[in-house]
């Protein structure tokens, strides 16, 4: 077994696909359209399965915000360097809701973004930990 993606339902789909796209720098690798069952799907990621996983990005037709619960923590990304994608996320709109450095009591450096639906998304720095 493997894991083959992750769904986030997503209050309006062009912001989310912007933001994956251009600001995480991930690939739209496909789209679904399903207007007889009202929803829509976009698929992004840095490659397709089977190389990596991906997120399923899913709007249900009317519902423009969710309440994320309080048990969703998040989505990791490896990063070369957490202080640079930071910065380069930052210049391109993406809100860092806690900037690059160590994790408490380690040598591991992360940070996290949040995504247009609040969504954590935390940066992890390769060779780190």
């Amino acid at each position: 077994m493997r894991i083959l993606h992750t769904m986030l339902r997503v209050g309006d789909m062009q912001r989310s696909i912007d933001f994956y796209t251009r600001v995480l720098g991930m690939k739209l690798l496909r789209t679904t359209e399903r207007p007889e069952q009202k929803y829509s799907l976009a698929f992004v990621g840095y490659e397709s399965n089977p190389q990596q996983a991906e997120i399923e990005l899913t709007y249900n037709h009317g519902v423009h915000n969710y309440e994320l619960g309080t048990a969703y923590g998040h989505i990791a990304l490896g990063v070369d360097d957490a202080y640079a994608a930071c910065e380069r996320i930052k210049a391109s709109g993406g809100k860092v809701t806690r900037e690059a450095g160590p994790v408490a009591g380690g040598k591991t450096v992360i940070a996290f973004v949040e995504d247009p639906d609040g969504y954590k998304i935390e940066l992890i720095q390769h060779g780190t930990h």
